[in-house]
């Protein structure tokens, strides 16, 4: 599935739904956030979970109504300034605060540039490689797929095939995905929220919005996952299976960003003994 320098490029979301995704996971990263962790002293009697607004604005050195009229979805003004002081406050991840700034609409000059457009050699790349590997768009669509990869994921779909596979339907739409899948309950939380991030200001945008709204409709499993707001960056580390043919396999997952297109992601699955 080729791509060309001439992809068009989604429209920009609506600005209501944005300031209403930003309030909500300001208010949630606030309520996870334990007073004593923020350097506040804790009270044995607490109505509320995680900060209150008020301290979370004394942390800011902005008013308590700012911060209610933000998490509220109101057009309120956020300077470059105030979201890193408030990603310092709420000790947000790296994916966690490039979210909240895409969200916002501002961009953070502590972040590193962003990446120019791509080649479509790395879509063929997959094709020549022994383990199983394959490369996911915006949407977590595999556009480009080994044999290797297919097999293990089960006869997933050929990248290519109209719709092609999907990651996330396949997890949670596909029964076979649960057994398939060692620890699946924290695998999907993690995976819906390494999604989230990879979403960033284009969550509503028509297609993306589309594909949250039928899998919600579709899964309670990830309508509640989708509902936490959480924000992670897509990482490696170890992957395990229990394969229906091939028995208990455990892989190292190495997922890479092409140099020249920041909206695809080339997994590559490395057989671990």
């Amino acid at each position: 599935m080729p791509m060309s320098d001439a992809e068009p490029q989604p429209a920009d979301p609506d600005p209501a739904l944005r300031r209403e995704h930003l309030g909500a996971f300001i208010r949630l990263r606030r309520e996870r956030l334990q007073p004593q962790s923020a350097g506040l002293a804790g009270t044995a009697r607490r109505r509320t979970p995680g900060l209150r607004r008020e301290e979370l604005a004394q942390l800011c050195g902005v008013s308590a109504t700012w911060i209610t009229w933000l998490e509220q979805g109101r057009p309120v003004a956020a300077s470059a300034a105030m979201l890193a002081r408030l990603a310092q406050a709420l000790q947000l991840s790296v994916a966690e605060r490039a979210y909240l700034f895409e969200l916002a609409g501002r961009l953070d000059h502590a972040a590193p540039g962003a990446q120019p457009r791509p080649v479509d050699a790395v879509l063929r790349s997959v094709r020549h490689m022994t383990c199983p590997a394959y490369v996911l768009d915006r949407r977590w669509d595999v556009v480009a797929s080994n044999p290797q990869a297919a097999e293990l994921f089960l006869d997933w779909g050929a990248a290519g095939a109209s719709p092609p596979p999907n990651l996330l339907r396949f997890l949670f739409l596909d029964p076979a995905a649960r057994k398939l899948i060692h620890d699946w309950d924290a695998r999907s939380h993690r995976l819906v929220a390494e999604f989230r991030a990879d979403c960033g200001l284009q969550i509503d945008s028509p297609p993306l919005r589309a594909q949250v709204e039928a899998l919600a409709a579709e899964s309670a499993d990830f309508a509640r996952c989708w509902g936490r707001h959480d924000v992670l960056a897509r990482e490696g580390g170890e992957r395990r299976f229990r394969h229906p043919r091939r028995g208990e396999l455990t892989f190292e997952q190495i997922t890479l960003r092409p140099a020249l297109h920041g909206d695809i992601k080339l997994v590559m699955l490395l057989p671990q003994p």
